[in-house]
């Protein structure tokens, strides 16, 4: 649920990335394909030949991911991947659910009446379809139509600095979590009808851990957990 952050909640979709966007972009998914294992160091050279850029966005896209927590970078040595754990992913989502579950509470207070029915009109959309990306489309209107209404720049700035997890169509990598944003927006939408802002921060937030496990699972599938950080 993010207003660019594509609130998938989960993927950025920017009409254009800059450089050093699609380098970090793409060191994410060499990481969640199991490319680069925890402790393994970033191919800077490699990075930047397969995106046909310099170095310079390559270290810029370093210095992101460095404060987001995909790696650690060392002094005159170069970047490595750090381990990854459960914990933090669920509390990733967690953190999601609490800034969506603010803005549904604020969307309550300051949006027209025609929020029910933009919203409703892209929960239908999301019914209608099995494709992932057909459906994430419909579930980042979704959320970027609860975030456009609570009409507050934080929300989107707080919302753009948490990066996406899952790097690349997000549905289709995690096609179990479709069935919990279908629950889990529902329950939110129709606390909204009810005007009911408690409600609604409750559901988002629950939807948001939900998915979050759903997360969690598909990277212990794909063994990107350190076994004694799994738990």
């Amino acid at each position: 649920m993010s207003p660019s952050s594509s609130p998938r909640g989960y993927e950025p979709r920017l009409a254009r990335r800059s450089s050093g966007d699609e380098a970090a972009l793409l060191i994410r998914r060499m990481i969640f394909d199991g490319e680069l294992r925890p402790g393994a160091r970033v191919p800077q050279d490699d990075v930047a030949a397969m995106l046909g850029i310099s170095r310079i966005p390559v270290r810029e896209a370093l210095i992101a991911l460095e404060r987001e927590g995909w790696v650690t970078i060392e002094m005159h040595r170069g970047a490595f991947v750090n381990a990854l754990d459960a914990r933090s992913i669920r509390d990733h989502y967690e953190l999601f659910g609490l800034v969506y579950g603010f803005a549904a509470r604020k969307a309550i207070e300051r949006s027209d009446r025609e929020l029910v029915d933009r919203l409703s009109a892209q929960v239908r959309a999301c019914d209608a379809t099995q494709d992932p990306v057909e459906f994430g489309r419909s579930a980042s209107a979704f959320q970027a139509g609860l975030v456009d209404a609570a009409q507050s720049p934080r929300i989107k700035v707080l919302l753009r600095a948490m990066s996406a997890l899952v790097p690349g169509e997000f549905f289709a990598l995690v096609p179990d979590a479709m069935a919990v944003w279908r629950r889990g927006f529902m329950a939110v939408l129709r606390a909204i009808r009810k005007g009911d802002a408690d409600a609604a921060a409750d559901e988002c937030q629950r939807a948001m851990r939900r998915v979050g496990e759903k997360v969690v699972a598909v990277f212990a599938e794909r063994g990107l957990f350190e076994s004694r950080a799994s738990a």
